[in-house]
């Protein structure tokens, strides 16, 4: 399937409490890795792959992802401003994102598996794409997608191996061998995010009822032999404490951000 022709949907309503730092004033997608909120590098990395339309699902603070998208073509150009009648002419090319977003608003309070259930209704299409709007990884949608058509399921979860949040010591005869600052963990697959869903997957969800993604819906889909899996082996991080946004905004300052597949960079050793 030609995924230009594919719609992603991203979850942008949790509060994010982990990250209170920075969540206290903002939502956790608006936390920003290298100056952009974490929300744009997730779109960029759709974009790369031909997805063009997004449905952004608001809840917690949803009025700051709401104001930056209206404002958004504007970001980066020049402009007057009439400040007798209000009008705005741009002197300067700005952005060159060809995206078409609904903000939807789906309650602050609002699980998961609800939120995307209330999304349905903006989608021109049988199949999608969703995602979480705290993590970033490289990968490659066109596999996931290979992977979803082959299977024939009525969803696909990427499975990625989680990074360890201890240091880890390679040990012989007494003595620290090497050290390994953040290892990614051997064994053990964990839900990544980055799912295709068939819109009939939803069909089970009780709509009066509020039920998070995970149990309100995997869980029944993997019951019912209806859930495949891509498992990814590159690179995955979630942005769920301080720390990791910090190892994050550290790897995009290095030049080693690898989810960074729009315009990659030459990474470092």
């Amino acid at each position: 399937m030609v995924l230009t022709e594919l719609e992603t949907v991203i979850l942008c309503g949790g509060q994010g409490t982990r990250l209170r730092e920075e969540t206290e004033f903002k939502p956790k997608p608006m936390v920003e890795i290298g100056g952009k909120p974490i929300l744009w590098h997730i779109m960029k990395h759709y974009s790369h792959f031909g997805v063009r339309r997004f449905i952004l699902c608001l809840g917690y603070k949803g009025h700051i992802i709401r104001d930056y998208f209206l404002s958004y073509h504007l970001q980066g150009k020049d402009l007057t401003v009439d400040c007798k009648t209000g009008a705005v002419r741009s002197l300067s090319n700005g952005v060159e994102d060809d995206w078409e977003i609904v903000l939807a608003d789906t309650g602050e309070d609002t699980l998961t598996g609800t939120r995307i259930q209330k999304v349905l209704k903006y989608l021109k299409g049988e199949r999608f794409f969703a995602t979480y709007g705290d993590g970033v990884a490289d990968v490659d949608l066109h596999r996931l997608m290979r992977c979803h058509t082959a299977n024939s399921r009525q969803a696909t979860v990427t499975a990625v191996h989680p990074s360890s949040r201890f240091g880890e010591l390679s040990i012989a005869e007494g003595m620290v061998q090497a050290f390994n600052e953040k290892p990614q963990v051997s064994d053990g697959w964990i839900n990544g995010g980055y799912f295709v869903f068939e819109r009939r997957a939803f069909d089970g969800l009780d709509p009066s009822k509020n039920a998070p993604l995970e149990t309100g819906v995997l869980e029944q889909l993997a019951d019912r032999h209806q859930l495949s899996v891509y498992q990814h082996d590159g690179f995955w991080q979630c942005m769920d404490t301080y720390r990791e946004m910090q190892l994050l905004n550290g790897l995009w300052q290095e030049g080693k951000a690898a989810w960074k597949v729009w315009e990659p960079w030459r990474l470092t050793a």
